[in-house]
């Protein structure tokens, strides 16, 4: 009988604590989710800042874009977010995609597409990046070398081995699992010295971090910036930025962007009036209360003698290691009306399951205080 296998893995994935689920959510925000009729305190939200519980006040907004955007999808609303975007953080040209996972992927590809410039072609990532990045770099015909997290020696040295032509260094600037921080103007200026581009998935930290809210690379700009709006915007989508000759050259050789609908009008709107917001006093609130809240969470953590990862981000990570260990953890602070993620294997690498926490500026100070006293009793 034909695809036996299909029930192999699964019973492998289950057996090994390792199989996902999807959950029916009927509502959540910032601070609470309702999953299969209860209502928990939601501590699994990229909504940092808090501003879906805010809905914007659009009117008149198409709801579909209805064709690919060289086509006839390529509508107005789009062209004012890129411009936006683009004078915000200083680039020349940007375009819209409907996911940050297409944005990444689909980059690499093209930006590889070419096979004979290829051969003359090496990208190096960070090990902990992203799966949109690993699959573009897999995907395109450049080779591919990883350096060790957050190495700056060992990128160095990998650089320095190197006799391509075309090399393109790539990280996140806050890594989604560990919620650590990439050096950027280390990067940068180990991009500079070896006559490398350097490009930043910024996903987890746009919006967040930087003095305006303009995320890792607020002062400092790589060659190709990508953010993504499903986490501190609150809505869905992203954007990659660059100098016009990289964009008009992913206009005609990025098959994600060619041959998908635009980005709908309605998103668009609705992210743009977010990114006002983002940059805006009403985002410096909100950072700052989210600070605040990161600060009350690791203090209280270190006096109950809980281990955490070295993260100052939203992203607060407790490694329990086994993958059916975090499994029972997580299930028995649902029991208690938390609600958070059990990441394991293969998201992360084996051995380091963890219960991933993320805080925002929806949560308030009781709020983290029944978290940790629930995390005692729990682990």
């Amino acid at each position: 009988m034909a695809f036996t296998y299909l029930k192999t893995h699964l019973q492998q994935r289950q057996e090994d604590a390792l199989l996902r689920e999807r959950q029916l959510v009927s509502q959540s925000n910032a601070r609470e989710i309702t999953v299969n009729g209860k209502t928990y305190l939601n501590f699994a939200s990229n909504d940092y800042l808090g501003f879906a519980q805010f809905d914007a006040q659009i009117e008149g907004a198409q709801l579909g874009s209805h064709s690919s955007p060289l086509v006839t999808g390529y509508t107005g609303t789009a062209q004012e977010l890129e411009a936006f975007l683009c004078g915000k953080l200083g680039y020349e040209s940007a375009l819209l995609f409907n996911s940050g996972f297409s944005a990444n992927s689909s980059v690499l590809k093209a930006l590889f597409q070419d096979k004979h410039a290829a051969q003359q072609s090496v990208m190096f990532h960070d090990k902990l990046n992203h799966a949109s990045l690993l699959d573009g770099g897999l995907g395109s015909h450049a080779a591919m070398m990883r350096f060790n997290h957050n190495d700056m020696q060992h990128l160095t040295s990998r650089l320095e081995k190197s006799k391509a032509t075309n090399k393109l260094i790539v990280s996140e600037g806050v890594f989604s699992m560990d919620g650590d921080k990439a050096p950027i103007a280390e990067l940068a200026a180990i991009a500079k010295q070896h006559n490398a581009w350097l490009m930043i998935d910024d996903a987890h930290g746009f919006g967040v971090l930087g003095e305006n809210g303009l995320g890792s690379c607020e002062k400092i700009k790589p060659q190709l910036l990508v953010i993504t709006f499903g986490k501190a915007a609150a809505t869905s989508g992203a954007c990659v930025l660059g100098s016009k000759e990289v964009i008009d050259y992913m206009l005609q050789y990025n098959r994600d962007y060619i041959y998908s609908t635009g980005m709908s009008p309605l998103i668009a709107q609705h992210t743009l009036a977010r990114l006002k917001h983002i940059t805006s006093e009403c985002g410096n609130k909100q950072r700052a209360k989210l600070v605040a809240n990161i600060n009350q969470f690791k203090t209280l953590a270190k006096q109950h003698k809980i281990a955490l990862m070295p993260s100052s981000t939203a992203i607060q990570p407790i490694v329990l290691g086994c993958a059916e260990q975090t499994l029972h953890v997580a299930n028995k602070l649902k029991q208690v009306g938390i609600w958070l993620s059990a990441i394991r294997p293969p998201t992360v690498p084996f051995n380091t399951a963890r219960l991933r926490i993320t805080l925002t500026a929806g949560h308030n100070c009781d709020d983290i205080e029944r978290l940790v006293n629930e995390l005692v009793n729990s682990l």
